[in-house]
């Protein structure tokens, strides 16, 4: 190697520095993915477990009130662009997807989503069970799975990842969930665009005491039913 022994030792310091860094990173991402997995086994069956006297009654009324089956099932995007099933209890009457064409331009939301408040579409029981979140619990058997985790982005369908923009389909290198910042700070009352950048900011900060804090800040969020419709 050319150059003088200091330089040599100040080269060869700063390879060592970086691997060092390296290194440490790898680590500190294991043990978060081994952390954030962990936790997200034991919430969503300790969930599940609470809900067991819950989900009888609710399927119940689901099917009194409209007919059609009791879950709804939908292709998601989730990490890295691959697809899975996305559980819900149904909310809306069924066929819902097949008239959006003729209810897009009431979107309340900008770009690709859709979303409108008072939705034609939703059954009497339907709206109780979103207000209340409660439309949301068959997707504690998505995290058991593995294909969402109860912290992240939430997964959206794949004709709406297809119009994201470069930027916006960074959001798709981390496992999907049911709760992230967007939740937690208004939901449908936030523009897509200001949607996309929560998410980002949750992939740039992930940690696990981030995740605790959206924990615990989605239950009075979820109570006060902050921007669900």
């Amino acid at each position: 190697m050319a150059g003088s022994p200091e330089l040599r030792e100040a080269i060869y310091s700063k390879e060592q520095a970086a691997k060092i860094i390296e290194l440490q990173t790898v680590r500190e991402s294991r043990a978060y993915e081994f952390l954030k997995r962990s936790t997200d086994v034991v919430v969503a069956s300790t969930l599940i477990l609470f809900s067991l006297p819950i989900i009888p009654v609710v399927a119940t009324l689901i099917k009194l009130d409209s007919p059609g089956p009791i879950f709804f099932k939908q292709r998601r995007v989730g990490k890295k662009g691959k697809y899975f099933n996305f559980y819900k209890f149904r909310s809306m009457v069924s066929g819902a997807e097949n008239v959006i064409g003729a209810l897009r331009p009431l979107s309340g939301v900008d770009g690709p989503v859709f979303k409108i408040k008072d939705d034609p579409r939703i059954t009497h029981v339907g709206r109780f069970l979103r207000r209340s979140s409660l439309d949301e619990l068959p997707q504690l058997i998505n995290v058991l799975r593995g294909e969402m985790s109860i912290v992240g982005p939430r997964p959206n369908l794949p004709s709406e990842v297809s119009q994201y923009l470069a930027w916006q389909k960074r959001r798709l290198d981390v496992t999907p969930g049911i709760t992230c910042f967007w939740q937690i700070a208004g939901r449908s009352h936030i523009g897509f665009q200001e949607w996309m950048r929560l998410d980002l900011e949750y992939v740039r900060k992930r940690s696990y005491i981030t995740d605790l804090k959206i924990m615990f800040k989605t239950v009075p969020a979820v109570i006060a039913r902050k921007g669900a419709y």
